[in-house]
């Protein structure tokens, strides 16, 4: 019954998906200049609280960037890179950031069991759904329903993400997925998650 209700959501969300512009990754690269002070030039940013958007699906980013600009996704330094970018751009910039190559992390191997079992099976005790089932078995996600790319990601963005999702701080994901998930979440499990999928591929 747990998995036909996650099937059932997992098309949900890819039905729920917007219609956008198709992204153009060498205009991305020049509309890109702006990202690169955080993000790194190739998206592989150094600062570990600002996302690696090397490799994330375009159209995932393209969502970010038009959340952040309706205000429906918060983060003040981000707010006032978005106003100017209109939807084209945006996609284009997603497009450009999608061509480049993701660096790998590492998981502590203190967390690494924990943080394996609640990304491949969740926590049933509590209704942890498994990661695993959106984002798939390597962390690539899924760019048709819109489903991020984690493997690779930073430990501390996705810690800071996943508590967002917990006390609504968040509230962009679809079907509300991500809150119904990390709102049942102890700290523990957050941590040893996002440690996890950090050096996932």
């Amino acid at each position: 019954m747990k998995y036909k209700a996650l099937i059932t959501l997992f098309t949900l969300a890819a039905m729920a998906g917007s219609v956008q512009a198709a992204g153009n990754a060498a205009a991305g690269k020049a509309k890109s200049q702006v990202c690169f002070s955080c993000h790194g030039v190739n998206g592989n940013s150094t600062n570990p609280v600002w996302p690696k958007l090397a490799g994330q699906h375009g159209k995932y980013i393209a969502k970010q960037l038009a959340d952040f600009k309706t205000n429906k996704r918060t983060e003040p330094l981000m707010i006032a890179q978005v106003m100017n970018l209109s939807d084209q751009d945006m996609a284009d910039i997603g497009a450009f950031f999608a061509k480049q190559k993701a660096s790998m992390g590492s998981a502590d191997e203190k967390k690494l069991a924990l943080g394996q079992r609640i990304y491949r099976g969740g926590n049933p005790a509590s209704g942890v759904s498994a990661c695993i089932a959106c984002h798939g078995p390597t962390g690539i996600g899924n760019p048709g329903a819109n489903f991020p790319l984690l493997s690779g990601q930073h430990t501390a963005y996705v810690v800071k993400a996943l508590k967002d999702f917990r006390s609504g701080a968040r509230a962009n994901d679809q079907n509300q997925m991500m809150r119904a998930v990390a709102g049942k979440m102890t700290d523990a499990e957050i941590e040893a998650v996002a440690s996890y999928v950090s050096g996932l591929h």
